[in-house]
């Protein structure tokens, strides 16, 4: 028996560590007009953005279907095996409803276990990944997806954002809501609570919004894990991510990865965003 993890393409997960660790990565759709990309597959994150910045069609986004999770699931699965599939928020995609529906058909067939983190981007992201760790180090089903779940509880993500138009046209804008309108030059910062997208804090600069984000980081006390993520341009994730390297294990450093074009199409150009995972000892 193995155990196999699944995640889906919002988790902005590098493919390298993917690839490295097992995942098998389930991509979302990104809708431009009548055509309609797989998310890293047929259209790359540098595609992405410029038709986004300079194209005059403003993207939607969909999540995969049923069909397409029964079929990763069925070639990716041997008799005995267990797969552990870690999703996006259910109340930011129907993702998960999607993978609990194939789950539900292979019923009996394929033993597909679902995690909803709750989470959106690399919080998902780190979650497969302890799951994928946890199912190297010969962990059980249960305790792998403990792990998942534990990672997932333990996120933090924080995000500042050059301006709210693209996350307001997607639909997610959630509890920041009443930011819309209001901002004017104020880079606004959100948070991941309880599923959704919030408000946290404001800055008057980038410069100020960078360093509310180490702040926020910093306040949380012991880390596991840092993620740095970026849409357009990675230099300011690189000096975020050199400056809170201290917060982690000597024997750790921060993840940089850059959005992929689904989370794109609602953080627009210009984001950086930091996860945290709180220790658990």
């Amino acid at each position: 028996m193995a155990i196999k993890i699944v995640t889906d393409s919002t988790s902005d997960l590098d493919s390298s560590i993917a690839e490295d660790l097992g995942i098998t990565i389930v991509p979302l759709n990104v809708h431009f007009g009548e055509a309609v990309f797989k998310d890293g597959i047929d259209l790359d994150t540098d595609q992405f953005f410029d038709k986004l910045i300079n194209g005059n069609v403003f993207p939607s986004t969909s999540q995969p279907s049923l069909g397409e999770f029964v079929d990763v699931y069925k070639e990716i699965s041997q008799p005995g095996d267990v797969i552990i599939s870690v999703h996006v928020s259910s109340k930011l995609s129907g993702t998960i409803n999607s993978a609990q529906q194939a789950a539900n058909t292979l019923s009996g067939t394929v033993d597909v276990r679902i995690v909803d983190t709750q989470q959106v981007s690399m919080t998902v992201g780190l979650s497969a990944v302890g799951a994928a760790q946890a199912a190297r180090e010969g962990k059980s089903v249960e305790e792998c997806i403990a792990v998942a779940e534990s990672v997932a509880r333990r996120s933090n993500f924080f995000a500042l954002f050059d301006t709210l138009e693209y996350l307001e046209k997607g639909g997610r804008i959630g509890k920041a809501r009443s930011l819309i309108g209001g901002l004017l030059k104020i880079r606004p910062i959100l948070r991941v609570e309880d599923g959704e997208i919030g408000q946290f804090s404001k800055a008057r600069s980038r410069n100020m919004g960078m360093l509310k984000l180490e702040e926020a980081v910093r306040e949380l006390g012991k880390l596991d894990d840092i993620a740095i993520v970026y849409s357009t341009d990675g230099s300011d994730a690189e000096k975020l991510a050199a400056t809170v390297k201290d917060l982690l294990p000597s024997d750790k450093s921060p993840f940089l990865t850059r959005v992929g074009p689904v989370i794109g199409t609602h953080a627009g150009p210009n984001l950086v965003a930091i996860a945290a995972i709180t220790s658990d000892s």
